[in-house]
């Protein structure tokens, strides 16, 4: 294990790293595997699921960049167009982004990339190739706003035990708004609550089968 202001490197079941927050007693990704879980989340049942060439992403819970690098790969491979925003506010030092893994486990990453997408300015548009462009904001959701919408929502904040304020049903009224017709919010979360919160503000909510270790995810749609 490695630290940085109270954050542990840990390895999950698939051999990806992940981080593990010591204040809030909570990981960044599932511990059955990091990598695993965001593929299964964010790219099979999010961006996979949009019919668009040139797609807009918000991320809340940028953390890792674990989620951008693989939305990078997948919009090279498929020939469309990514304009990216990532939301943080406890962004990482690149001496603790340095020692991830997820080059080394990740063979078809490239390391330039991940590197850009991390050393790029914070709150400026950085165009990493062709087909992704990122913004990272240090802001919170509660604060942020945008002049355009969005055809995908990575919701990837922490869980409701660790961060119960980011899984108000207000946030989810306002990104709804956010949010295209035809548009979705994806997420790991599927409790109860969560899902009459995003059926309460207009969203139709399918659960489907989750990442190893968790028996549903959340696909929320804007019809």
């Amino acid at each position: 294990m490695d630290m940085k202001k109270g954050i542990l490197i840990q390895e999950t079941k698939d051999g990806s790293h992940t981080l593990y927050n010591e204040s809030l007693d909570e990981t960044y990704h599932s511990t059955h595997g990091a990598v695993q879980e965001a593929n299964h989340v964010f790219i099979d049942n999010g961006i996979k699921l949009i019919d668009k060439s040139d797609i807009n992403i918000l991320e809340v819970g940028f953390g890792t960049g674990l989620n951008a690098i693989l939305t990078n790969n997948y919009a090279k491979e498929n020939s469309i167009v990514i304009n990216y925003i990532g939301l943080e506010t406890i962004p990482l030092g690149m001496d603790l982004i340095n020692k991830l893994n997820y080059l080394s486990e990740n063979k078809y990453l490239s390391e330039d990339e991940f590197m850009n997408i991390h050393k790029c300015d914070w709150e400026i548009p950085s165009q990493i190739n062709d087909s992704f462009s990122i913004t990272k904001k240090n802001i919170k959701i509660q604060n942020f706003q945008s002049e355009h919408n969005f055809d995908l929502v990575y919701y990837d904040a922490f869980g409701p035990r660790a961060q119960i304020e980011m899984w108000d049903r207000s946030i989810f009224e306002n990104l709804f708004s956010l949010i295209n017709h035809g548009g979705k919010l994806v997420t790991y979360c599927a409790m109860g609550q969560f899902k009459r919160d995003l059926k309460s503000v207009g969203f139709v909510v399918e659960c489907v089968q989750g990442p190893p270790g968790k028996r549903e995810m959340t696909i929320a749609s804007k019809k």
